[in-house]
């Protein structure tokens, strides 16, 4: 993991699908569960993806939380 992904997880828009146009950390669970059993894009947009899948399915989210003010 890069540092910088996660202010990038605050800032990138999903670019397609049925949450297209949302922030990636917004993503609901569920939807990152299906992409990690589906399979991941190629390329940095899917390694956001995963990453934002990690922190969910850890129970991670609240990390973002202090960038989410420093933005």
């Amino acid at each position: 993991m890069k540092p910088e992904h996660l202010l990038l997880l605050l800032t990138r828009d999903m670019p397609y699908g049925k949450y297209e146009g949302r922030k990636i950390a917004d993503l609901p669970g569920h939807y990152l569960g299906w992409l990690a059993r589906e399979g991941f894009p190629r390329g940095e947009l899917g390694e956001l993806l995963e990453l934002m899948y990690e922190l969910d399915h850890n129970d991670l989210r609240g990390l973002l939380e202090p960038l989410r003010g420093a933005r």
